[in-house]
């Protein structure tokens, strides 16, 4: 049985002309259909139907007939854009150290952005106290001067640094991974796509296991926290979701928290992807519960509250004795209510945030047990310490493109003096 659901726009995945676009309810599966006056027609799925759509998206408004006209072509932000900044990327190189599967950085082919550019861009990005920026590429850490820009972002105002990386040097060059420690670097967001070295040959095209590891030691060395970042690719590694979330657990304090992103097709993409290359949203929330055997309820898995309910989820942990993760929210209370760019701005600070030496564990040692949170003293002892989060981002490219969702992106690329959503800023054309 077929049913519209629901009415937006998006792109032509082939010219990129916004066109209107519905999403179509095939017995709970929902799909992307939309049409382009010069190259057809294009269906994509966007949900499995292995959970209700609307009761995770809730009250989400509509993009009617008017609204947002110049979106995605003139993003840089619109009057119409309907969130503020939370997070900022800024790009420091085109090149790269791996010449992965799947990637949006054009292969790594290119130079480094001039360090006068770099630090022109984050005086110009940033909001003294309050900008977070995520150094990105490229991969970052084939800069030598990375601890220098770092100081300049600093320097510029930003609260705090986040990088974006492989991982290949901070496991490699100690040395490099302290300057950046001192420089101010507190947190890093790693690529790790598996706990099995097939995944990272197929993805990455070498084993990098034991690379993972070390940049994790390293980082943890230099009270850097760290953050897992799997790409999710359907028949490579989505049945290593729950290994990927137990590994983390089992490293923490030093690893805060597992960052899922289903893979999107940006790039360099030899042919239309099918359904079949797509793990949605729901198939995403349904592995986690499933593949973790009640380590993880589906009730502490929540909507994204300041993108779009269907960008993500979050869900916010304490680890405890015996590797287990004690919930700090459930479905049902206050914070499945939205929030603002300055509200999540806050939140991630405080994930960001370098611990106080006397604060710093090493891993597996004053652990914390569920009584330990009870009382007010044991909880602000031990909730920072080893604080956990599940959260995930599904990027959308040109052919499941929801103007609905991109309106609501916080996440932004800053580029010649614009602040741009990620996924317009990324998208490209099939071709």
């Amino acid at each position: 049985m077929q049913k519209t659901a629901r009415q937006t726009y998006s792109v032509c995945p082939v010219c990129l002309r916004r066109i209107p676009a519905v999403q179509v309810d095939r017995d709970g599966a929902i799909y992307l259909e939309k049409s382009c006056p010069l190259h057809g027609d294009f269906s994509t799925l966007i949900w499995r139907g292995l959970m209700d759509i609307e009761s995770w998206r809730g009250a989400e408004p509509t993009i009617g007939s008017g609204e947002n006209m110049s979106c995605p072509h003139a993003c840089g932000l619109c009057p119409d854009h309907r969130q503020e900044t939370c997070c900022t990327v800024l790009e420091v190189t085109k090149r790269c150290n791996l010449r992965c599967t799947f990637c949006f950085a054009d292969g790594g082919e290119g130079i480094d952005i001039p360090f006068d550019t770099v630090c022109a861009r984050l005086h110009a990005l940033a909001k003294p106290g309050k900008t977070l920026v995520q150094l990105s590429g490229g991969e970052p850490t084939v800069r030598d001067d990375l601890p220098e820009i770092v100081e300049a972002a600093f320097g510029a105002g930003c609260a705090h640094v986040q990088l974006n990386t492989n991982g290949l040097r901070l496991a490699e060059d100690p040395a490099y991974v302290k300057r950046l420690a001192e420089a101010g670097l507190s947190f890093v967001f790693l690529q790790f796509d598996g706990v099995d070295d097939r995944v990272h040959r197929a993805l990455r095209g070498r084993d990098l296991a034991a690379i993972k590891s070390s940049a994790i030691d390293n980082c943890a060395a230099n009270n850097i926290g760290v953050t897992l970042v799997p790409t999710l690719v359907p028949d490579v590694n989505t049945h290593e979701i729950g290994d990927i979330i137990r590994f983390a657990i089992s490293r923490s304090p030093s690893v805060r928290g597992v960052h899922f992103q289903p893979v999107s097709y940006f790039g360099r993409i030899p042919s239309p992807p099918s359904d079949d290359d797509r793990f949605t949203l729901d198939e995403l929330l349904t592995a986690i519960v499933e593949q973790t055997d009640g380590l993880v309820p589906a009730d502490t898995l929540l909507p994204a509250r300041c993108n779009h309910p269907m960008c993500g989820f979050h869900a916010d942990y304490v680890v405890t004795r015996g590797q287990r993760l004690y919930p700090l929210h459930r479905s049902g209370c206050s914070c499945g209510s939205p929030v603002t760019a300055d509200q999540n701005r806050s939140f991630i600070s405080t994930k960001w945030k370098r611990p106080e030496e006397d604060e710093s564990v090493s891993s597996g040692n004053n652990s914390c047990c569920e009584a330990d949170l009870k009382s007010l003293d044991g909880f602000l002892r031990f909730a920072r310490q080893f604080s956990f989060t599940l959260t995930s981002m599904p990027f959308q490219d040109a052919w499941n493109l929801d103007l609905e969702r991109l309106r609501r992106c916080s996440l932004h690329v800053f580029d010649d003096g614009r602040f741009v959503p990620f996924c317009s800023y990324y998208l490209t054309a099939q071709g």
